[in-house]
């Protein structure tokens, strides 16, 4: 097997946050279910920008921020997701490439808006998320450039994608071109709502073996086995995958592997701003360690402290350099 060109290979919406903070009675007062990300409609997009706060406008995208985390970490990363021609389009590409992350999909020249996610920040540092895919959701298989799926040691899929029919088909050829390759695919199941709209089918990808790395938190897994026992959830999913990783906020996370089990603590922070982007950046740590040939609670600890840098500032994506506070706390980034 050739060397890889990219530690990891990103697929996922090409999304533009849009953040601002709000008490819980916005959130209700709008109809909205406090920390779970729900798909709108264009006219549900503009009633919602209408009435927020002050906002800011941050390139984000679970698995491109996924990836720019793992380019902070001093890593090789690439991104597929589909952007239209217009100014958040060409804001989203420029963001990404200085970042340090390939992107080279091309934008759609006619067809919706680039997405935009309009994040909702309450007191307590949780995010509430309503996405408007747009262009996003007409990401296709011929988007899927199998001879960069070839070149990556992880190609990471979000679990966003199955929700438009056109994205879950270019899913499935990206894991297949890496399987043939001979490379890892790995699938984060995104959210608890998620889960509930394709249970079976996840459950399927991990049984069936097309998927190598399933990443989720403690809510998702909970959605995946229909229980509200931790440990029973855990037990299933030991039964079902290959490995996985199970984040717990404060309590850190918990890696399993055959029999094995791996609990690797949360790096201390000093206080909470915003959740956004906490799984993502925690995702890109332990996909770089794993790629880098760490072992599986090192690949963790490196997830842990990216996680730490994200959720102490507004936005999805590092502030710092991932790799000088690796290097900082003694972790093996090179």
């Amino acid at each position: 097997m050739t060397e890889p060109q990219y530690d990891v290979l990103a697929i996922g919406n090409a999304i533009v946050d849009v953040i601002a903070r709000a008490e819980e009675d916005f959130l209700m007062a709008l109809g909205m279910h406090k920390g779970a990300m729900t798909l709108i409609d264009e006219a549900r997009a503009r009633s919602i920008y209408d009435a927020m706060g002050p906002a800011v406008e941050i390139s984000g995208g679970s698995a491109a921020n996924t990836a720019a985390g793992v380019a902070s970490l001093g890593g090789r990363a690439a991104f597929i997701g589909k952007v239209k021609d217009d100014e958040l389009g060409r804001v989203f590409a420029h963001d990404i490439r200085a970042a340090g992350v390939a992107f080279a999909s091309p934008p759609a020249l006619n067809g919706p808006a680039t997405a935009r996610c309009y994040i909702l920040v309450t007191p307590d540092g949780e995010r509430t998320l309503n996405t408007y895919l747009g262009a996003a959701q007409n990401l296709g298989r011929v988007d899927i450039d199998t001879t960069t799926v070839a070149a990556a040691a992880i190609t990471y899929l979000e679990g966003y994608l199955w929700d438009p029919r056109d994205a879950k088909d270019a899913f499935l050829k990206a894991a297949a071109s890496a399987h043939a390759a001979a490379r890892l695919v790995a699938l984060t199941l995104s959210d608890a709502f998620c889960v509930d709209r394709w249970r079976e089918e996840f459950l399927q990808l991990v049984r069936g073996g097309t998927i190598d790395l399933l990443l989720a938190n403690e809510s998702e897994l909970r959605s995946l086995y229909q229980t509200a026992d931790f440990d029973t959830a855990l037990a299933a999913l030991r039964a079902d995958a290959k490995l996985a990783v199970v984040t717990r906020s404060e309590k850190g996370c918990v890696v399993v592997s055959g029999p094995q089990t791996h609990e690797v603590a949360a790096f201390p922070i000093e206080r909470i701003v915003d959740t956004t982007g906490a799984g993502d950046l925690f995702a890109a740590g332990f996909l770089f360690g794993l790629a880098r040939g760490n072992d599986l609670a090192v690949a963790a600890r490196i997830g842990a402290l990216a996680a730490a840098e994200v959720i102490q500032h507004i936005g999805a994506r590092p502030q710092s350099s991932l790799k000088a506070l690796a290097q900082q706390h003694g972790l093996p980034i090179d």
